[in-house]
């Protein structure tokens, strides 16, 4: 019997799964090697990892981890989850291993637009978040692909960091090439050479586990929680970008505030077994 499994080897499971490790709590994490963020070479706005890949993160995460003999990590992905008789059940492979608390951080995966040559420059030249990206294209002029009404919030939010931001409707990109500078973008009427482009992927779930198990969603589509990572569905947490608390008008797509819910669900589970 497990105090815990972890669904999820991103940012949000791996300090969920240090901060159980730290109050000696029997710890089961799972990662199906499947991450957000896997064409990203330089993770930013992160407090003193500021510009390391993500795959070094994660390696350092798992040898901090290593030093606590509670937690247990494997190279797996769960099948299916099920609450039975007052616990819960997770399937890998053949087994069924009882757990008192389920952490789903199973992450998110993006759909871009159906643009060539886009998808080939993701995580790079292309990306979604200013906060973690823009930076990089200081004093150069960038494009904002987006039809929506976030477009116009979006490039003024970037008039500080670049020369110039040109919205774009996607409608009007026949294509993306890579240049020694940054981009090329095919237009319909011209070529627009920028440093970088920023665009607004549709994401879903990466895991059919919320549904599964009924957790509720908000008109997001991610998982309805508190602050500490609680779904509606006793002893299942969610944390990372599956989650969407309350209190904020959706979810946050960083590593920063990964980190943090997977800490807070952690901080739960343990006060949750202290109080049964």
């Amino acid at each position: 019997m497990y105090d815990a499994i972890i669904i999820g080897g991103g940012p949000a499971g791996l300090q969920a799964a240090l901060t159980l490790g730290r109050m000696h709590r029997r710890t089961l994490l799972l990662d199906a090697g499947t991450y957000r963020n896997s064409t990203v070479r330089h993770a930013h706005n992160l407090l003193t990892n500021d510009g390391r890949d993500p795959a070094e993160l994660r390696r350092i995460a798992r040898a901090e981890i290593a030093a606590y003999d509670t937690v247990e990590i494997r190279d797996a992905a769960a099948a299916a989850v099920a609450r039975d008789e007052g616990s819960l059940t997770v399937t890998v492979g053949d087994e069924r291993l009882r757990t008192h608390a389920v952490i789903l951080a199973t992450g998110v995966t993006d759909e871009l637009p159906p643009i060539p040559g886009l998808a080939e420059h993701w995580g790079d030249t292309v990306a979604n978040c200013p906060f973690c990206h823009g930076h990089e294209f200081a004093g150069r002029p960038v494009a904002v692909i987006n039809a929506t009404a976030h477009a116009g919030m979006l490039a003024r939010m970037l008039e500080p960091v670049a020369s110039a931001v040109h919205v774009i409707d996607p409608a009007e990109v026949r294509e993306v090439e890579g240049s020694d500078d940054g981009l090329v973008l095919h237009l319909t009427d011209r070529a627009l050479e920028v440093a970088g482009a920023f665009v607004a992927p549709v994401w879903r779930s990466r895991s059919d586990l919320l549904d599964a198990l009924g957790v509720e969603r908000q008109e997001s589509g991610a998982a309805r929680t508190d602050p500490f990572g609680r779904t509606s569905v006793e002893g299942v947490y969610a944390v990372g970008d599956i989650a969407h608390p309350d209190h904020l008008p959706g979810p946050l797509f960083s590593l920063a505030a990964a980190i943090a819910g997977g800490q807070l669900a952690a901080v739960a589970v343990v006060q949750s077994l202290v109080m049964d």
